[in-house]
């Protein structure tokens, strides 16, 4: 019960966030929940009409009192929102004008709505829902409508499916289509009272309402028991919320509906003897992840990744690239138009940190959470880890510092940094990869971030093999699974203390065979530019060869040199006596004619020979790559 209590936790800490209008997917109040409405109607502190207009798609988001029930509702069961709720609950005259037409059971829903919507007023002593009451009762909501041309019925008196008439369609058809509703007979629809000498006119936004709601829906909870979270005896729910990743979201993390099955029977004689949960703490927590999976987390198909400090604090996005993660969304594009080395970005790393930490107290919780489903009604936590603020912060420095190398996403995204687990997933797998085998890669990366565990190597591997491979794909596609390529290396062989600058005193095979590489690329690619000829170099065209057969290809990409050492002359005679110095760095020499294949490294000593060779001024972009000017030579 760890991660709903954190959870609990949570609400309880920023309960100045309820409702707050600027976020999406607002933090609720106690026993309420969230529906796009379609229609408005005004009422005056009497119960007579005042207006009725159609709710833009934009300003639809209503936040409205609900039960246990009607929060969980699905499919053709009867069970009524305590307020704002669809035309079947809310017109007395719903069949009257059709109902729903596509429903086997077309029933309407009036009669047990009116029946708690007046035990409520009755304990409310609110004006506001008094007059909502007496309008309903008069059951002319639908007709009214009509009559204003709000809603529209056709010459059976019928209300209309589908605008079939010509010229543009009415309001009400294009927010039911946008709400992928299926005719007006589904339009929700919300209140207000206007009341002389009364502000709050919006029942939706009133909080006299939401806290008379709050007090009087526990009286109406029959089933008690003890709170398998707080220790408390109370009110236990029956019935846990859904829409937990999205609006719609059918989903439960809790439930208990099976008496048939063994879900819980050969164990317990009742669902709450197997889990009991006090009504009032899973209505806050569900309503806590709810809010932070939409205001911080990341989606992807049916996986949602969130990570929260229960103290309320900021804290970092683990699973951001360290340009998103250093400078912001808003930022991106500021910041990659200017050059920053490594050392800039590690500074700017601990500075960032060292802000996180003066929010965050270093014994706060920190919860980092991954959901998932199976199928449309059940929902699974797929990762779960609850961490100290001190411990969360070091870890994910330890992350963008040692898998950190230069990435070139974009034109106008090239970092010094980590990758994101996203684009890691699509360098190991295709940038067409299939959503559940990102969502599965995206799963065994989190431990490498939060747990600091080592990098599966068969992602390693595939990242190694994709930029090994350059034919087929994209200049830039290439360059991005380059340096994930590289920085995953590095961040598996972290003892090795791989340096992101060359490093002309290590001697190991593999990386010396990934600078001769460079090399050869480098001298071909001169001689190509001074005879003004734009073709793949035969060093980029053999890579993959040479990656697997380093001795045979490397025999084959020096005969393949001799034209192009005629053309340059003696202006490749720094480039040659380089290949001469690297060739006699091979220890044992035969290390140099062995053909068996090479390790990721090689792509290291590719990389950082490269990147060598280019111009002092040459600023940190492919568009400039392995080209150096005369006066270099």
């Amino acid at each position: 019960m760890s991660w709903i209590e954190k959870l609990y936790q949570t609400y309880e800490n920023n309960l100045g966030c309820i409702a707050d209008p600027s976020d999406t997917i607002p933090l609720l109040p106690l026993f309420h929940t969230t529906q796009n409405a379609q229609l408005h109607v005004v009422l005056d502190g009497d119960g007579n009409l005042v207006s009725a207009d159609v709710v833009a798609k934009e300003n639809s988001q209503t936040i409205i009192p609900a039960t246990e029930a009607s929060a969980g509702r699905a499919g053709a069961k009867i069970a009524p929102h305590a307020l704002c709720d669809t035309l079947q609950y809310v017109a007395g005259d719903y069949l009257d004008f059709g109902g729903n037409p596509t429903k086997k059971k077309n029933e309407s829903g009036f009669e047990p709505y009116v029946k708690a919507l007046s035990s409520w007023v009755a304990g409310a002593n609110n004006r506001k829902l008094s007059s909502v009451l007496n309008y309903l009762q008069k059951k002319t909501l639908i007709k009214d409508l009509v009559e204003k041309k709000v809603l529209y019925a056709d010459d059976n008196g019928k209300l209309v499916t589908v605008w079939q008439e010509d010229g543009e369609a009415p309001p009400i058809f294009k927010v039911i289509k946008q709400a992928n509703k299926k005719g007006q007979f589904e339009a929700f629809v919300r209140f207000s009272v206007e009341i002389p000498g009364v502000m709050s006119t919006e029942l939706w936004k009133d909080n006299e309402l939401r806290e008379s709601w709050a007090q009087y829906y526990p009286s109406l909870q029959a089933v008690k028991g003890v709170c398998m979270v707080t220790g408390n005896h109370g009110n236990v729910a029956c019935n846990h919320p859904k829409n937990i990743r999205f609006p719609g979201d059918g989903a439960k993390l809790i439930s208990s509906n099976d008496t048939e099955g063994y879900t819980y029977l050969g164990r317990f004689t009742s669902d709450l003897e197997a889990c009991g949960i006090g009504i009032e703490v899973t209505q806050k927590a569900h309503s806590a992840l709810r809010w932070l999976i939409k205001r911080q987390g990341k989606q992807i198909d049916e996986q949602a990744v969130v990570a929260w400090a229960v103290s309320g604090a900021d804290i970092p996005d683990p699973q951001a690239d360290t340009l998103s993660f250093l400078f912001g969304d808003e930022r991106k594009e500021e910041a990659s138009k200017t050059s920053y080395t490594a050392q800039e970005v590690g500074a700017a790393l601990s500075k960032k940190i060292a802000g996180y930490a003066a929010q965050l107290k270093g014994t706060d919780n920190v919860v980092v959470l991954a959901l998932d489903s199976a199928s449309p009604g059940r929902m699974a936590i797929s990762y779960y880890r609850d961490l100290t603020g001190s411990d969360f912060l070091a870890r994910i420095e330890a992350w963008h510092t040692s898998c950190c190398w230069l990435q070139y996403f974009s034109k106008d995204r090239v970092f010094y940094g980590a990758p994101a687990p996203r684009d890691i997933a699509e360098v190991a797998y295709g940038r067409r990869v299939d959503e559940k085998l990102r969502k599965a890669t995206i799963e065994r990366l989190l431990p490498c971030i939060v747990d600091s565990a080592l990098v599966p190597l068969d992602l390693v591997e595939s990242c190694v093999r994709r930029a090994s491979n350059r034919n087929g794909i994209e200049y830039w596609e290439w360059e991005k699974a380059l340096g994930i390529a590289c920085a995953l290396y590095r961040k598996q062989h972290e003892k090795e203390e791989y340096g992101m600058a060359l490093d002309e005193e290590r001697n190991s095979r593999d990386y010396l065979y990934g600078r001769l590489l460079a090399l050869a690329e480098n001298l071909e690619h001169w001689a190509l530019n001074v005879a003004g000829e734009r073709r793949p170099t035969n060093a980029e065209r053999m890579m993959q060869r040479f990656a697997d057969h380093p001795y045979s290809t490397w025999r084959t990409l020096e005969l393949g040199l001799v034209p192009y050492k005629t053309r340059l002359g003696g202006r490749a005679h720094k480039i040659l006596s380089l290949i001469d110095i690297v060739h006699s760095k091979f220890d044992p020499p035969s290390d140099y004619t062995r053909d068996d294949r090479l390790s990721g490294e090689f792509l290291l000593g590719y990389h950082c020979q490269r990147a060598a060779l280019k111009p002092a001024t040459t600023p940190d972009t492919p568009e400039t790559a392995a080209e150096t000017e005369d006066t270099d030579n």
